[in-house]
């Protein structure tokens, strides 16, 4: 059975490469969510005056991994405990968000959050935000697949390399 997830941990970018190499994940797409406009363009969004994050939305099957593992790998991948950035990465549009599609998904991040923080995993609070889910907007499309197009561009080679790098050396522990 097939079932979406909404992730913002900086960069969408970043997050779509991650994903796009889970086992049980169909597609995942770049977007936008929780701003106050309709239909943002990257350019809006990234004045940081639309409310929107950059987001990715994930749909995977429900058969081969949980939400509760989509959660876990994506507070590894990304600094859930800084405000508003991820590297060099800085503004309202690069917050660390999940929204939640029901209760169940609700809890499920709430513990997630309080497993890392009991086992102090980062040495910082989680500053994620947790919100319920509303609209969508896919990002352009130039922004779809992005590192995989655009593997030699510098970006790719020194932000979104590493963070596959670190994401593949999970899978191997």
């Amino acid at each position: 059975m097939f079932k979406n997830a909404y992730f913002a941990g900086g960069c969408f970018w970043c997050t779509e490469s991650i994903f796009q190499r889970v086992k049980g994940v169909s597609s995942v797409i770049p977007g936008y969510m929780g701003g106050y406009i309709k239909n943002p363009s990257y350019h809006e969004v990234c004045s940081g005056k639309t409310g929107h994050t950059e987001t990715i939305k994930i749909t995977y099957d429900k058969n081969i991994i949980s939400y509760s593992q989509l959660l876990e790998i994506f507070f590894l991948t990304h600094d859930p405990t800084k405000l508003n950035r991820q590297g060099n990465d800085v503004g309202t549009q690069y917050r660390s968000a999940v929204f939640f599609e029901n209760q169940s998904e609700k809890k499920q991040i709430l513990e997630s959050i309080s497993i890392f923080e009991k086992k102090k995993i980062y040495n910082e609070s989680f500053v994620t935000e947790i919100n319920k889910k509303i609209e969508f907007y896919d990002a352009e499309t130039e922004h779809h697949d992005y590192y995989n197009q655009n593997k030699s561009q510098s970006y790719c080679q020194f932000v979104i390399r590493p963070k596959i790098k670190k994401f593949e050396n999970l899978l191997n522990k």
